[in-house]
């Protein structure tokens, strides 16, 4: 197993978690959950940069986008909350 199988499979654990989190939680934090969504692509992607596989990077490069666009939303409305 190299370093980017290991980095891939942390970032594969992380969707894992996440999804699991989703599920089960009766109150979900967007800001966690897109945070770690995209932290977990990030790592996926690294791995299919040495592994390279076309329909997985696409599908993580959507997930990243879907994460960073989730992000931004769920960190306006925590700051519109405070304010």
């Amino acid at each position: 197993m190299t370093f980017p199988d290991i980095i891939g499979l942390i970032g594969s654990t992380i969707f894992i978690v996440t999804y699991a989190y989703a599920t089960f939680s009766d109150t979900m934090d967007k800001v966690l959950f897109n945070s770690a969504n995209l932290i977990g692509s990030v790592l996926v992607l690294y791995s299919l940069s040495v592994r390279f596989n076309l329909a997985a990077t696409v599908l993580e490069l959507a997930w990243a986008a879907i994460a960073i666009v989730g992000l931004v939303v769920a960190l306006r409305a925590k700051a519109k909350r405070s304010s």
